[in-house]
């Protein structure tokens, strides 16, 4: 399996382009490594770099690149609304494919050590790669900011991880990790009032917010600061009061379940400093860090969010609630934007949530899927979003693919005088496009129905028929392929005992992925018959043709895989394996023409009692 990681460099400089093209050429030296993103802001001064690769080549590009920024970016005149402390502010490494944490955490001390030891720029390490609990969290790693670096250098409980405990005025610090897939999300309100943007911003955060009591609604900023005193510790969650932090502890853990000291930790709050100290009651949302600021370029505020673990908290379910809080106090949020990348399954949970609540069938194209994501959460709202350039792990075919040709290309390919594309293409085709027509039917009759419950079953059919769809449309490559590495072994020299032993041995293998994979179209294709009947019988009346034909569709490509599945049987030595393919085979014919017959009886009755009408 190829091994992939993720690299997303923040960089202090986001206006000046020459710079930021001066740091992505350095990325770009290196060849097994695939630039993705250079996302520039001109109020946070900040630039997100994105690119994928090689484990070698992503760590040899972010070294590159730290160095460069070091060389070119000033820190000493470097200001913005994001918070920073290094030329390079933050460089997560994060596991794509094939790659694990751990194997990013040893990247993450590789780059720490090498940028300590040679740029002799003070390095912490954070989240996963962090050395302490306390370092896990990158607010606390960098708290001060490049402003307060000189002072915090000269505590040893901040000593760096890697690199000299001295203040490098012109490069700053830099905090390296290996953390899970980070989206940075901005959620766009139609205010330029940044205190408002930050109002909502405590609200959704994990981190939470100071508590206030009295005149909360709907601005909570303008109530009274609930503070410790002597012998008086409120709890922000109920009425219950403590006289030690020892019981107010207890009573959170017991009635609330949660530590108030982590919390209170969290916002710089300790046994030390606490009379005086405001309460604290945590956000909304888990793995979430938020805040509020003004960004002149599009002439509003901004919730700015980064979700840590898009799996417990995903951007929509984030959205939906800063509309809420957002309306509250009469602000509208006109849409959201990505900075940097988001990954593909996180827009696949987004459309079949707004689908959903739409009512709509989820049993549709994942193209269509995206698409009312986009369009849901606006994300074209203050800059153009391309899904090529943005979604990340998106699948793309191949330039060469057979099934991204032209219908008529196709019929042209299939027609010429090469063995591939052939009856195994073909035949994965076909049973595709009666997966299709099952899928459309059942999607025409979610259509009809006025009461959801019923249309579930039928949104399930669809669901299942895209699934087979996919699966059989990418068979229409994957049997050519299978045919080409047969006639490659077939090529394999012969010359002595050990070349004919070889090639002998990869011949038999071609010979059984040849198998394989049409056996695999028709197990699908009979799938797909199997969901054809099941509409025709329960669906749409006026599209019960439509099933017919995607049940006789789908039977051609049972048919059309079993046959190559037996005509590649001949020279296979394996009789056991022969013999089993053969029932395989005979057991999927009687079980597919069972169907046809039970369906195409279905059909007929069905239109002959519609014409009665």
């Amino acid at each position: 399996m190829q091994k992939i990681v993720e690299c997303v460099p923040n960089f202090s400089e986001g206006r000046d382009m020459a710079i930021i093209d001066e740091i992505t050429d350095a990325i770009k030296e290196i060849a097994d490594v695939d630039l993705k993103d250079v996302d520039p802001g001109e109020a946070t001064n900040r630039t997100v770099v994105t690119f994928v690769g090689t484990p070698e080549g992503v760590l040899e590009a972010a070294f590159r690149a730290v160095k460069r920024a070091a060389e070119i970016i000033d820190m000493r005149v470097q200001h913005g609304s994001h918070p920073r402390f290094g030329a390079t502010d933050v460089c997560p490494f994060v596991p794509v494919e094939g790659v694990t944490m751990d194997e990013c955490v040893e990247l993450a001390k590789k780059l720490g050590k090498r940028v300590g030891d040679e740029l002799k720029i003070p390095v912490y390490l954070y989240e996963y790669a962090a050395t302490s609990p306390e370092r896990r969290n990158l607010a606390y790693v960098r708290k001060g900011e490049y402003e307060g670096l000189p002072e915090k250098l000269k505590d040893p409980q901040m000593k760096p991880d890697f690199g000299p405990a001295e203040f490098n005025p012109g490069a700053g610090a830099i905090a390296i990790s290996a953390r899970e897939f980070l989206i940075a999300y901005n959620v766009d309100l139609n205010t330029r009032e940044k205190k408002y943007a930050t109002d909502i911003a405590f609200e959704l955060r994990e981190k939470g917010r100071s508590v206030r009591r009295g005149n909360i609604e709907p601005f909570y900023f303008r109530g009274k600061l609930l503070k410790y005193t002597e012998n008086n510790y409120p709890c922000a969650e109920c009425d219950f009061v403590a006289d030690n932090l020892d019981s107010l502890e207890e009573h959170y853990q017991k009635d609330h379940g949660f530590s108030i000291v982590e919390l209170l930790a969290e916002h710089g709050t300790s046994r030390k400093n606490i009379i005086g100290r405001s309460a604290k009651s945590p956000g909304i949302f888990p793995y979430s860090k938020a805040i509020g600021w003004i960004v002149e370029e599009y002439g509003r505020a901004q919730i700015s969010i980064n979700l840590t673990n898009y799996n417990i908290t995903p951007p929509h379910i984030v959205l939906e609630k800063a509309r809420e809080l957002a309306a509250k106090r009469g602000i509208v949020v006109t849409g959201s934007e990505v900075v940097g990348l988001i990954p593909y399954q996180a827009m696949l949970m987004a459309g079949r949530y707004y689908l959903e609540k739409q009512e709509q069938s989820t049993g549709i194209p994942e193209e269509d899927i995206i698409q009312a994501a986009i369009l849901a959460m606006g994300f074209n709202d203050v800059a153009p979003f391309d899904p090529e350039e943005k979604i990340i792990g998106m699948p793309k075919l191949p330039g060469d693919a057979l099934i991204a040709m032209r219908c008529k290309d196709f019929v042209d390919e299939v027609s010429r005088q090469s063995p591939a594309p052939g009856g195994g293409s073909v035949a994965a085709l076909a049973g595709s496009l009666g997966a299709a027509l099952a899928s459309m039917v059942a999607n025409l009759t979610v259509l009809k129905q006025t009461n959801m419950g019923k249309a579930a079953g039928f949104i399930d059919l669809a669901v299942k028929a895209q699934d087979i769809k996919k699966k059989l449309s990418g068979a229409v490559d994957e049997d050519t392929q299978a045919f080409n590495d047969y006639l490659e072994a077939m090529r394999m020299p012969k010359k002595t005992d050990e070349d004919k032993k070889t090639r002998e041995s990869a011949i038999q293998a071609g010979l059984k992925k040849a198998v394989d994979v049409p056996l695999g179209t028709a197990e699908l294709s009979f799938e797909a018959m199997k969901l054809a009947a099941e509409i025709a019988e329960t669906g749409n009346l006026a599209s019960v043709s439509d099933a017919g034909v995607g049940a006789q569709m789908a039977y051609s490509g049972v048919i059309g895989g079993v046959l190559n599945v037996l005509i590649n049987l001949g020279d296979i030595t394996d009789s056991e394996f022969v013999d089993r393919m053969k029932g395989r085979c005979e057991d999927l014919k009687r079980q597919a023409e069972d169907v046809l017959a039970k369906t195409m009886a279905i059909v007929t009755a069905r239109i002959d009692r519609l014409n009665s009408k």
